[in-house]
């Protein structure tokens, strides 16, 4: 039988699908890529994306089992998986953190110019960085990264801020200025992770992708994404987690800000494995609670 792997046709979705064909043709599997147009691929291109837009039509696709298996930035999955889905691994996770490309190489958060024009179409990143640099001018700026990469080139912006993964994936590392420290730019729940997602009815799938799901990975990630479920956010949500596992301790980074800058908070807080997702609701309590995140 032939896996037919659905993802999205941008550069940085075919690399992406392809580690994981590469994992399952090594176990034996027969695999075919499946391009699959997404909303968020069509959409204008400065229009803001909105939850879920580089996921449901794979997911609707393999929901009607025209395809057998997607892979996702797990950062994209919304909160509410379509219904007799799951993800079967989370098969690896990049460097979480976002990154500064400015036009002048090497420049950081710290240099860049009074004024600088800041690209972000994200207003998490644009929140935290009004709270450090009020005086950036950050502007909504939309595409794939080498579209992105391309207007600051032609002086359309000074910077940008990145998923540092997707650079490094794409094998543009060298254009980063500055890996950005989690309690400045707090990075999006579950940024840098893969998620391969199948029919929950799929078991003999489910059980070869069991093979390559990180069980470190896979617990950082369900608590980053439960500390957004606790604020009632969604992925566009001006909120950051990052977990880190080690032994049986999870420690969790969490943080919100309001997009203009003007509200901020950052907490890290530790517990067992068991704890991580009790830890991972209050702390999300609390953040809604205190920050106003919009």
């Amino acid at each position: 039988m032939t896996i037919r792997l659905g993802t999205r046709g941008s550069q940085l979705a075919l690399i992406q699908a392809g580690l994981i064909a590469e994992r399952l043709r090594k176990a034996g599997e027969e695999v075919e890529i499946v391009q699959i147009v997404t909303e968020g691929d069509v959409r204008p291109a400065d229009m803001s994306p909105g939850e879920g837009v580089f996921v449901a039509a794979i997911a609707r696709a393999l929901v009607a089992g025209e395809i057998d298996l997607a892979v996702h930035s797990a950062k994209d999955i919304p909160l509410e998986e379509e219904l007799g889905l799951v993800v079967g691994a989370y098969p690896e996770r990049a460097d979480p953190r976002d990154a500064l490309v400015a036009r002048e190489p090497g420049a950081t958060l710290e240099s860049l110019p009074e004024g600088t024009l800041v690209g972000t179409d994200s207003p998490r990143r644009a929140g935290f960085l009004r709270a450090v640099r009020p005086d950036l001018r950050i502007v909504p700026l939309h595409g794939n990264v080498d579209t992105r990469l391309r207007r600051l080139d032609e002086g359309e912006v000074g910077a940008l801020v990145l998923a540092a993964a997707g650079l490094d994936r794409l094998d543009r590392g060298d254009r980063i200025g500055q890996r950005l420290d989690p309690r400045v730019v707090a990075p999006a729940p579950a940024q840098g992770a893969l998620a391969a997602q199948s029919r929950r009815s799929d078991v003999a799938l489910l059980e070869v992708l069991r093979r390559f799901d990180d069980p470190a990975v896979r617990v950082a990630v369900e608590t980053e994404r439960a500390v957004l479920e606790a604020t009632g956010g969604t992925c566009r949500a001006p909120v950051g987690a990052l977990g880190v596992v080690a032994g049986d301790r999870i420690s969790l980074l969490v943080a919100g800000v309001n997009s203009d800058g003007s509200d901020r908070r950052v907490e890290t807080v530790e517990g067992s494995l068991e704890e991580a997702a009790t830890i991972a609701r209050e702390a999300g309590e609390r953040l809604a609670a205190e920050v106003a995140l919009r």
